[in-house]
Order: C-alpha cells, then structure tokens, then sequence
C-alpha cells in the first residue's frame, strides 16, 4: 500500500493526495482495498469526515474535515462552488481554442454513466491549453459545476475524452493509457478568514 501523503494537516483539517485507483469512500464488493477515508481516519486516529469525493480513476487532492463543525463548514463551501478547483488532463488530440467553456447539461442513466441531455442539470468547465505532444494536449480544467465524471464527459463530448479513460470513449481505454490521465491539482478554499492555497504535482506516470 503508498504511504499516505499529506498535503496539509492542522487541528482541524487534513488534505492529502490520493492515488489513481483508490476509492475514496468504502465501494460495494470485495477487492475493492482499503478506502482512502479509512487510511486518514487511521493516520489521525480518529474519524475523518468526508467532505467531497474525486473518481476512483482519479489522483490528487481531497480533503477531510477532523470534526463534525468543520465538516459541516467545508461541506457548505463546496455546495456553494465557493472551492476554486484546478485539475490537470491529458486528452486526445488539439482543443479547436486554447482556452475556453464547455458549456453542456448532464443527466445520470440508468447505468450509473452520466450524459450529455438537455433535460440534465447545467454543468459548466473552463479549460486552458498548457501543451501539445504529438496526438494529445495536456489542459488545465476548472469544474465551475460539481457533476458527476463532469470533466470526462465534457471532454469527451468536445471530442477529446481524456486518455485512459475506460468509460468515456469511442476506444476504451482511450489512447492505450495504462490509467486515467486526470489529476486534481489544486485546491483554494476559503479557511479561516483567508484561502488556504494547496497543490500538489501528479506522479511520474502521469504522461501519455
């Protein structure tokens, strides 16, 4: 098992980076490994609430409150997009802009995937060019909205789902990618009469 890494830590609040494929609340079935809050929970020895959540796929910053107060604090935060979020995504190809929105509504199926529908909640994500290699770009992304896999199906209905994806994509995984080449890079959370500013860079492997 990785060794929990600790972002930032104080009397009232834990961040640490999560590592690709690790749940970040207990899954349904066996195999499943142990759950990120369960190994915080252990690193502070007491219970860690859970604040928000990032895809199983998907490496990088989560936060847990260490008290039921500061749960319901940060929790309010978040609902009220008061989070500024950055993620780093490999994706197929070139954007058509180097920075702009992506603008569509999302609606969950039946199978638990979630889609483009005009019937959906709004959802909208900004995303900013840093470089091109070869048959893929890697963005800077902002979720505006907090939908579920809201970034990869955005992405993927702009016609640039992000490489490794296995759920959101014409080939799957896309690219070939060993994993899901999306990252949550930084976080500004407004703390304690200022924003607590974090981040933290991805793994060696985070490459197409």
């Amino acid at each position: 098992m990785n060794k929990l890494q600790i972002i930032h830590e104080d009397s009232h609040l834990i961040v640490v980076n999560k590592p690709a494929g690790q749940l970040v609340i207990p899954g349904r079935g066996e195999g499943q490994g142990k759950p990120l809050v369960d190994e915080v929970s252990s690193n502070i020895r007491k219970k860690a609430y859970v604040v928000h959540r990032i895809d199983r796929e998907t490496s990088g910053l989560v936060a847990f409150a260490k008290d039921a107060k500061t749960h319901r604090e940060l929790s309010l935060l978040w609902e009220g997009r008061e989070v500024h979020k950055t993620y780093l995504a490999w994706v197929l190809g070139k954007m058509e802009r180097t920075e702009g929105q992506l603008d569509y509504p999302l609606k969950t199926f039946g199978s638990g995937r979630m889609g483009v529908d005009p019937k959906g909640k709004p959802s909208q994500t900004g995303y900013r060019e840093v470089k091109t290699e070869a048959k893929a770009s890697l963005l800077e992304v902002e979720p505006l909205t907090g939908r579920r896999h809201q970034i990869r199906v955005h992405l993927y209905q702009a016609g640039h789902p992000v490489l490794g994806d296995s759920l959101y994509g014409q080939e799957r995984p896309v690219g070939g990618a060993p994993r899901l080449l999306l990252h949550a890079w930084r976080l500004g959370i407004p703390y304690l009469g200022e924003t607590l500013k974090l981040e933290c860079d991805p793994t060696i492997d985070f490459h197409p």
